[in-house]
């Protein structure tokens, strides 16, 4: 039985009944796909990988939750559904045992079949996708994937907004996973990098849907699916106006766009991907603790696997709640800085963390080029940008925090850069999800990330103009403060 622990995700796995398709993470009953969990389907594939053995409750919870602290209690109710779900002890069939004081094991035989076996015909019409395989688990947005998951069959378009970085696909593609038994025409990933020319997206479209050549989208009238479309920012009208058309006439698809900024469709449910969730400067009293931080969970997930042995200790509390503050909990930042732990140790992530654009300078080959590094995301973005649009950003910079439209004018304003424009490219960039906007009791202020102020700044200095623009900042926050004579215009950028 350990042989089938080396088989990789195109195995079909059988036993009783059950055949469980490992790429496609689908159990089928006969040819009846079964509906389950996504953490019963990860405890029955660690099961059954370790068919005939016993696998205790540390190890399955250290599998299926690896970045989770999680009780004994939910390994239970896991186990349960998964039970139910399989009819485990119905017409004296059996195949989990439960080992008193050890753990489980999976004790029905179990046989394989090679890669190249297909899902049944009949089934496939209703499971077909072009999803990849996931290779990690999707951290701290549980109660948001289901959230989509809940709204998506209903509300049939929406968006995933956020800055480069944020993990817009990896939300999407597991709502995307979750949702592949839901659309009897599939699931479909529609990744729009690689496309320049506005012109070119039906074409690209048809050819991901494998339609026949001079198909039109008109064919789609009758399709129960959904589509992805992932990263529309850089073809934002052109997305808009195949959107519309989609959803006008095909009335059963639904569409999962991401993107940095809304279509601004009719009907566009649009959700803003917040950061995960980062430790507050207090203290932090246990790891237990630290880890309850969806940021803290990411890192030290992707530490160890860089880094074998790595553990969380109550000394390192303070420096890794800090990397996580510091990077805003923006994921693919806590990633590549997690990524550097083998070759700088934690105090080195720290001590880099003022040049955070070169500490993030070491990307992932694997990954697609605009999630290689943090800079090449930032990049992705600031290309998209107006070259208004660009010189506003930059000079925003000198701003260390939150800032005020007055403030910014106060800075910023200039003949070519009056106070109507300068409010236009600010509305702009918060679309575009370089700023952030907080509404209060007073005036709205306007913030960066960390990570987009720190390129943002570098983006300054090499335009030549930053000496200019500190002591434009300078001035005004003198001025400001005689004025007012307090801090008040200090609070506004301190």
């Amino acid at each position: 039985m350990n042989s089938l622990r080396q088989l990789n995700t195109e195995t079909v796995l059988h036993f009783g009944p059950y055949a469980f398709h490992l790429r496609q993470r689908l159990i089928l009953e006969d040819d009846r796909p079964l509906r389950m969990g996504g953490r019963a389907l990860d405890i029955l594939q660690v099961l059954v990988e370790h068919a005939g053995d016993i696998v205790s409750k540390d190890e399955l919870i250290a599998r299926v939750w690896p970045t989770s602290v999680v009780e004994d209690i939910n390994l239970r109710v896991h186990i349960a559904a998964l039970r139910r779900a399989l009819g485990d002890g119905q017409n004296g069939q059996r195949y989990i045992d439960n080992v008193p004081q050890r753990g489980y094991r999976f004790i029905a035989p179990v046989r394989y079949a090679p890669v190249g076996t297909e899902v049944p015909l009949d089934c496939a019409l209703r499971i077909q996708h072009n999803l990849p395989a996931r290779l990690t688990p999707v951290t701290g947005r549980d109660s948001l994937v289901a959230s989509l998951v809940r709204q998506l069959p209903v509300s049939r378009l929406m968006s995933l907004v956020g800055p480069g970085g944020m993990g817009k696909t990896t939300v999407a593609l597991r709502v995307a996973e979750l949702l592949l038994q839901h659309y009897r025409d599939g699931v479909w990933l529609v990744d729009l990098t690689a496309v320049d020319d506005p012109a070119q997206v039906e074409d690209h479209l048809s050819r991901v849907l494998e339609l026949e050549v001079g198909t039109t989208l008109a064919s789609l009238a009758d399709w129960h699916a959904l589509l992805v479309l992932d990263n529309c920012e850089h073809l934002h009208e052109r997305c808009r106006t195949l959107v519309e058309t989609l959803l006008q006439s095909s009335p059963r698809l639904s569409v999962l766009v991401t993107s940095r900024e809304p279509l601004q469709v009719q009907g566009e449910n649009v959700q803003a991907l917040p950061p995960l969730t980062v430790p507050p400067r207090s203290a932090l009293h246990s790891v237990n603790e630290a880890m309850g931080y969806s940021a803290v969970q990411l890192f030290v997930s992707r530490a160890r696997a860089r880094q074998q042995g790595f553990a969380l200790r109550e000394q390192d509390l303070a420096t890794v709640g800090e990397i996580c503050r510091r990077l805003d909990g923006l994921p693919l930042a806590i990633e590549l800085a997690a990524g550097q732990v083998d070759a700088l140790a934690l105090v080195g992530v720290q001590a880099q963390l003022d040049n955070c654009l070169q500490l993030l300078s070491q990307g992932r080959r694997t990954a697609v080029p605009r999630h290689q590094t943090l800079e090449a995301a930032l990049d992705w973005s600031y290309d998209q940008l107006s070259p208004q649009e660009q010189v506003v950003l930059q000079r925003l910079a000198v701003f260390k925090k939150a800032f005020t439209l007055d403030a910014a004018i106060g800075v910023l304003g200039c003949p070519a850069l009056v106070p109507a424009r300068l409010m236009e490219s600010l509305q702009s960039l918060v679309r575009k999800s370089l700023l952030s906007v907080e509404q209060g009791g007073g005036p709205a202020r306007y913030r960066f990330l960390n990570t987009t102020r720190s390129y943002a700044l570098e983006k300054l200095e090499s335009s030549g103009e930053l000496r200019a623009v500190e002591m434009r900042y300078a001035r005004y926050i003198s001025q400001t403060s005689l004025d007012s004579k307090g801090p008040v215009g200090l609070q506004l950028v301190e």
